[in-house]
């Protein structure tokens, strides 16, 4: 009896084991795969030491900041262009000759015309001085009824058509030498010289070229100032009231977009230009040119800076998901967030954001360079993208 429940017992006892074993490894295989689900439900993303840039883009031509149309004021046929495109002119230097003929001809008729006027108006002194003799002697006739009063009135009236004949030959002289000082201008102006130093960029006209200035004046050339250019950059309605006169800016070029040029907006032009149903306001900046590199007619993609902030803790903007705009204030704007722990695990907590583009937030309170965040490894409902109404426009 004894051995039979000795018996017993010792076979019962595998079996427990067994069960014991198989549950032991059921829940650790299930814990296993629970594990492998939540880690295949979310990511993490790094808070890292970095740079954010608030700004707003626009697209833009270059062009020189000073520039003058070089044309011509009297008609002809250009004699002479002593400049080509791309040389240095000086102020006050010679650039081109009008055939000067015709307008040397009227300066000599004009000047024939002063003589002969001159000559008349000596004799019409002289017949004046006579007519005031004549006058003189009647008198002294009259008191002495040597002669009647009608002899002196007659001898009254020669003086004053004398003296009216001299007044008119003296206005004639003023208008004739009026004539002379307009046409020796032109003459003048057969000889066209540099209004300011820079470089010649246009020349529209040839030597032997017929000219004619009766309503406008044609240019002849162009010269601009390539030591300073300006930026007209188009920017957009929506953005145009951020950007001030003053503000810092700079730009890229499509043939140097290694390198960055920065300047500041000298002027925000009030009259807009409608593109496509656009609008679009100009908005100008300039910068200095010393090593000739940019040139006129350049595309260009400007960005003006609005806020900066260098060497703070930012966040990707995928990882600001939840806001929490009832705590915005000093600190920035409030959102919530889960970090990453020791332990494996993650808590909830409120961070402030400052300065925001359309890639990376800077973080004011909250967080540190290192810590992670857990975020959904789904991509995010559209709904559920923060608000990018800080961050620059494209």
């Amino acid at each position: 009896m004894k051995f039979c429940s000795r018996s017993t017992h010792g076979g019962a006892i595998p079996w427990i084991l067994l069960l014991i074993a198989l549950g032991v490894g059921g829940w650790f295989f299930w814990k296993s795969k629970t594990n492998q689900s939540g880690a295949d439900n979310f990511r993490w993303v790094t808070v890292a030491a970095g740079d954010v840039e608030d700004a707003v883009t626009a697209q833009g031509k270059l062009e020189p900041k000073e520039y003058v149309d070089v044309g011509t004021q009297v008609s002809g046929q250009l004699k002479k262009i002593y400049v080509q495109i791309g040389d240095s002119v000086k102020t006050g230097e010679l650039l081109a000759e009008i055939d000067p003929r015709i307008y040397q001809s009227k300066v000599l008729g004009d000047q024939a015309r002063l003589k002969t006027l001159a000559a008349q108006l000596a004799e019409a002194e002289a017949n004046l001085d006579l007519a005031g003799q004549k006058l003189d002697r009647s008198n002294r006739l009259k008191q002495s009824n040597a002669i009647n009063q009608e002899a002196v009135e007659q001898a009254e009236a020669e003086k004053k058509v004398s003296a009216a004949q001299r007044d008119a030959i003296k206005a004639q002289i003023e208008e004739e030498q009026s004539n002379l000082d307009g046409d020796k201008t032109n003459l003048e102006y057969t000889r066209i010289y540099a209004p300011i130093p820079g470089t010649v960029v246009l020349l529209d006209a040839k030597e032997g070229q017929t000219v004619n200035a009766t309503q406008t004046a044609p240019r002849i050339l162009e010269i601009a100032a390539l030591d300073t250019m300006t930026v007209r950059a188009q920017v957009a309605e929506a953005d145009v009231m951020k950007v001030k006169p003053g503000a810092p800016a700079y730009f890229t070029t499509l043939g140097r977009l290694d390198r960055r040029w920065s300047g500041t907006v000298r002027q925000v032009l009030p009259s807009p230009e409608t593109i496509n149903d656009v609008v679009l306001y100009n908005v100008l900046i300039d910068v200095e040119n010393k090593d000739r590199q940019l040139m006129t007619g350049m595309s260009t993609q400007i960005f003006f800076v609005l806020g900066e902030s260098k060497n703070v803790p930012t966040l990707a903007m995928e990882a600001l998901r939840a806001r929490a705009p009832k705590s915005d204030g000093e600190k920035g704007t409030a959102y919530l967030v889960r970090v990453g722990k020791a332990d494996g695990g993650t808590e909830e907590r409120m961070i402030f954001a400052g300065l925001m583009n359309r890639t990376v937030a800077e973080i004011r309170s909250g967080l540190e360079p290192g810590e992670k965040i857990a975020i959904p490894a789904m991509t995010a409902h559209p709904g559920n993208v923060p608000n990018f109404a800080k961050g620059p426009r494209l």
